[in-house]
């Protein structure tokens, strides 16, 4: 018996590559055919019809503002921080009759084709982007090839977006403050990824609060991670074998704190006893831990709900200025955190 061959989706790269042409070329002659020689529009067309890619999206008699659908691109649908947002967002939608489609960025290599599909397609009216890292080009060149977008939780100024999100930096910087009024001063910080902005601007409010205080950077009390459990976990790991051990972590999400929390417990360590644990977002299972979590709280359904009103602004044919609209957040003091040992 023969093994059937698993089929693989042509991508918009594969018509680039048939047609030889850009991606970006795909795109416009796809999404805006006037915007390029009619040679090109031939050439790209027939090959998108040889690969079988995207057949609804020759269909150009379709108008954008009348499928009432909107999409919104999720760095990590597992992620429990993002469920409020969702939540604010998909309760505004509802409101002005709007269905919401959820696209996971995790898998964004198996999922380009679906996203590019709805958006030449023009399946959808508009986008909310909750993460800056996304599978198709969003520079302010292709904007207008794509439906209006807002974005929310993560700051992009390249891409000029109207934008919802908190100040990170003041927030980091507030949190680590009350670990120092705390009488801290070895402060480690489990850090966010590297390439993701709002981590870029936790990390500077952190060493802000530090050097404000008269205290030395320590890069050995950096250690980064990706937002998960076990990044939290083995971050605390390396934290405790160094020769001067911190007495207190500032952590750039309540799921890394939680991670770092349950390593803590199953090696002996007590909380806030022998090390206190500070996380930020407040996500529901930081009220429900052991011991609660100390955490800086985000307006999540906030966020989500006024970055939908921001769309549907721009829906509506209103013009939305880009950039900040900064929402507060607070400290939110649990059992997690408490003060420093005597003479450390």
């Amino acid at each position: 018996m023969k093994a059937n061959k698993k089929v693989v989706a042509p991508t918009m790269k594969d018509v680039a590559e048939k047609a030889e042409v850009s991606t970006a070329t795909v795109s416009r002659a796809l999404m805006n055919p006037e915007k390029v020689s009619q040679a090109t529009r031939n050439r790209v067309e027939q090959a998108a019809i040889e690969l079988g890619y995207l057949p609804h999206a020759l269909n150009r008699s379709a108008k954008r503002n009348d499928s009432r659908t909107l999409l919104v691109i999720v760095p990590d649908i597992c992620d429990p921080f993002f469920s409020e947002i969702l939540r604010g967002i998909e309760t505004t939608a509802a409101q002005h009759g709007y269905l919401v489609l959820i696209g996971d960025c995790a898998h964004q290599n198996q999922q380009e084709k679906n996203f590019i599909d709805l958006i030449i397609s023009k399946q959808i009216d508009g986008m909310l982007l909750l993460g800056s890292q996304l599978p198709f080009d969003a520079s302010r060149e292709e904007q207008r090839n794509l439906p209006p977008m807002v974005m929310a939780n993560e700051f992009a100024p390249e891409l000029e977006l109207p934008t919802v999100h908190i100040d990170n930096l003041t927030a980091a910087f507030n949190a680590v403050a009350w670990l120092l009024q705390q009488g801290h001063t070895h402060i480690a910080c489990i850090a966010g990824p590297e390439e993701m902005p709002l981590s870029h601007y936790r990390l500077q409010g952190y060493i802000q609060a530090l050097r404000r205080n008269g205290i030395t950077v320590d890069s050995n009390y950096i250690v980064r991670g990706d937002f998960s459990y076990e990044a939290g976990a083995s971050a605390l790991e390396q934290l405790q074998r160094l020769p001067v051990p911190p007495t207190a972590i500032f952590c750039h999400s309540d799921v890394m704190a939680l991670g770092a929390l349950s390593w803590a417990k199953r090696h002996g360590l007590r909380v806030p006893q022998d090390l206190s644990i500070m996380g930020f977002d407040d996500i529901a299972l930081s009220r429900f831990c052991d011991p609660p979590l100390t955490t800086m709280a985000q307006p999540r359904f906030k966020i989500g709900e006024e970055a939908m009103l921001l769309l549907l602004e721009q829906l509506n044919g209103n013009t939305i200025s880009p950039g900040s609209r900064l929402l507060d957040c607070d400290l939110i003091i649990r059992e997690s955190t408490g003060p420093a040992k005597a003479g450390i």
